[in-house]
């Protein structure tokens, strides 16, 4: 009988690697944790209160006020209401119900007249005469001239805000005369503002006096006269 055989030796058991550490996440920075919140939130929408959109807003409800009401009914609070914002956002950008017309008249008609500049007295002049005759012959002209002569005529206050706007319509066409004098298309000494009303005079006698459709041809007209007159040194 034989002798039984000796047994393998077992194979050593494989080790067991050790776990990988778990990384420990630091909180979050009370900053940065704001911050995300924050970014997380949908984008607030924008609100009329601010910038130049809310002063395009009074002003339009200026105008419309002042053409359903008169001068005389117009309120600061009415003009809010309308615009949609506080009477308060109102003040901060306008001392006075004098000041905000006078802003939103201003601002129509310079709109409604654009200053040319086309390197011509001569174009520049035509150009800026056109525009006041179909400014004055349009509706919103009409509506304007018939607030401001009706209202002024009967409330001494409006007859200040007519001043201010007109005031206003000249330091704005002024530099077209000062331009042509720089260029030496009109003689040194012209005087800008008695060029530009009399430039204007004729169109608005023709509308207010006797009644008349102004266009381009009598437009055309005015020009060419205070044009004459202002290189013959007239209106130095």
């Amino acid at each position: 009988m034989r002798p039984a055989e000796p047994a393998e030796p077992a194979e050593p058991a494989e080790a067991v690697e050790p776990a990988e550490a778990v990384e420990c996440v630091e909180p979050a920075e009370p900053a940065e944790a704001a911050e995300r919140a924050e970014s997380a939130r949908p984008a607030a929408r924008p609100t009329l209160g601010r910038g130049e959109k809310v002063r395009t807003a009074v002003l339009a409800a200026a105008l419309a006020e002042l053409a359903e009401t008169g001068y005389t009914a117009l309120t600061v609070d009415g003009v809010a209401q309308r615009a949609g914002v506080h009477k308060t956002t109102v003040y901060r950008r306008w001392k006075d119900r004098d000041t905000l017309l006078v802003d939103a008249l201003a601002g129509q008609i310079a709109t409604d007249i654009p200053i040319p500049d086309t390197g011509s007295v001569d174009d520049d002049l035509r150009a800026l005469a056109r525009a006041l005759a179909a400014w004055l012959t349009g509706p919103s002209g009409s509506a304007v001239l018939a607030v401001l002569l009706s209202d002024a005529v009967r409330v001494p206050a409006m007859a200040e805000v007519r001043a201010r706007i007109f005031d206003d319509r000249l330091r704005r066409a002024e530099p077209v005369v000062r331009r042509a004098v720089e260029r030496g298309q009109l003689p040194p000494g012209t005087d800008p503002a008695e060029v530009i009303k009399n430039l204007a005079a004729p169109l608005y006698f023709r509308v207010l006096i006797t009644a008349e459709r102004v266009a381009g041809v009598a437009a055309d007209r005015a020009a060419t006269a205070v044009l004459a007159a202002a290189r013959n040194g007239g209106l130095g």
